[in-house]
């Protein structure tokens, strides 16, 4: 059995707000964007590596779904991502004005950080311990 999760839905609440933001100031891929009907399209986003893994970014088509924008997982950490090089991400970071929660530090498994993105989703950056 060879099983894998290949995109996880971030609800937005605009498409273009949300390419801008991970592709401008994450550094992300815009790997595709199709229209889908007049509202609604299919946009997925990855960051920069060889992972198959998207965001696919669902803009809220109703008041429960607003309500989600920025909180999918209340106020807990809701993304991990990985880097190779955790000062020249954070730096890079830092410079574009993504807003960090809390200062990197040094754990077992790596450096991390928390920041949240434009939403105000929370995300850990780690460069793990190899």
């Amino acid at each position: 059995m060879n099983q894998r999760i290949a995109h996880i839905a971030l609800v937005v609440d605009d498409y273009d707000d949300a390419i801008q933001f991970y592709t401008q100031k994450l550094k992300f891929d815009l790997v595709e964007d199709t229209p889908l009907s007049a509202t609604k399209r299919w946009v997925r986003v990855k960051p920069k590596g060889d992972s198959d893994f998207c965001l696919l970014l669902a803009k809220a088509d109703s008041e429960e779904q607003l309500s989600r924008v920025g909180n999918q997982t209340g106020g807990r950490v809701f993304l991990f991502m990985f880097t190779d090089n955790f000062q020249r991400d954070y730096d890079a970071m830092v410079l574009e004005g993504i807003n960090f929660i809390r200062p990197p530090r040094k754990e077992a498994y790596g450096t991390v950080a928390v920041f949240e993105d434009l939403y105000g989703n929370l995300w850990d950056i780690i460069e793990p311990v190899v």
